[in-house]
């Protein structure tokens, strides 16, 4: 996982799950799945989020076995042993050490664990065998009651030393420092004001020399700002690309890949034509 150019880099979704909050359903079948996986590729993504349990608000957990029939035959379809395998890294999402171990086989090089490493014991032994960069995301509760209280005394220090705390624990399980990257959970067990204080603050919750990502695509929380429907989000979606492109955020894992790629691009180019405008307005 590297962190240039500039712009933040594009994880695309793909939920194979009949149940996600936004596109449940539209790939839980391996040939669909395996068509959305080559679309987002030419859109422009620089890495794959694959995905076969939900872990919105109020979910239940699944069975190891039907997360491993949902996500084995997609990896089968994409990985270097396919027939045309993808030509972007692919992240599993997911908090089973068996689905990461069998994911990695297949050539996922990237653990994305909403649970940071704490709903498996093994997971973190499985990522360090297996060599994968992990992201650490910052959940309070479990996915089917998080959103039930809310409540935080100072959020910003309680996500940047739970933070501090996973990095330690991900470095004691044998995962070097520089492949891992810090998630702060947009969504997940956070009010809507926490959201978008998270989102204004990102420098205040950075560790040094770990990239951040932020999942903040199609979420709840920009209903606030119009678009009751998850695919009707796509405005709010971009607004937070912007915040985080000027505070540096290394990824960005969206459902709207081409729409996010093209306004990332388009956002570093006119904000350097402004700044060299400005310079040689200075200079001259």
């Amino acid at each position: 996982m590297q962190v240039d150019p500039p712009r933040p880099r594009v994880m695309g979704i793909l939920n194979v799950t009949p149940d996600s909050f936004s596109d449940g359903g539209a790939f839980d079948d391996p040939t669909r799945a395996g068509a959305r996986a080559r679309q987002i590729v030419s859109q422009g993504a620089d890495l794959l989020d694959i995905g076969g349990e939900s872990t919105r608000p109020g979910s239940d957990p699944i069975s190891l076995d039907m997360e491993l029939a949902r996500v084995l035959p997609v990896l089968d379809r994409l990985g270097p042993d396919s027939p045309l395998p993808l030509s972007i890294p692919i992240s599993i999402d997911t908090r089973r050490a068996a689905v990461a171990d069998a994911a990695a086989a297949r050539g996922a090089t990237i653990l994305n664990d909403t649970a940071a490493l704490r709903d498996d014991p093994e997971i973190a032994a499985v990522a360090a065998e297996r060599g994968m960069t992990v992201v650490l995301m910052h959940r309070r509760g479990i996915p089917r009651t998080m959103q039930q209280s809310v409540s935080y005394d100072d959020l910003l220090t309680e996500v940047r030393a739970f933070f501090e705390d996973r990095v330690e624990a991900a470095i004691e399980a044998g995962i070097p420092r520089e492949r891992i990257v810090l998630d702060p959970g947009i969504g997940f067990g956070k009010s809507a004001l926490d959201n978008e204080r998270l989102l204004a603050h990102l420098d205040r919750i950075r560790l040094p020399g770990i990239p951040l990502l932020v999942g903040a695509s199609r979420k709840s929380f920009l209903a606030r700002h119009g678009g009751q429907l998850a695919a009707d989000r796509l405005p709010g979606s971009l607004a937070v690309a912007a915040v985080c492109a000027r505070q540096s955020v290394e990824f960005l894992r969206v459902h709207d890949v081409a729409e996010t790629v093209a306004f990332l691009r388009s956002l570093a180019a006119i904000e350097g034509s402004v700044i060299e405008g400005a310079s040689e307005v200075a200079h001259s």
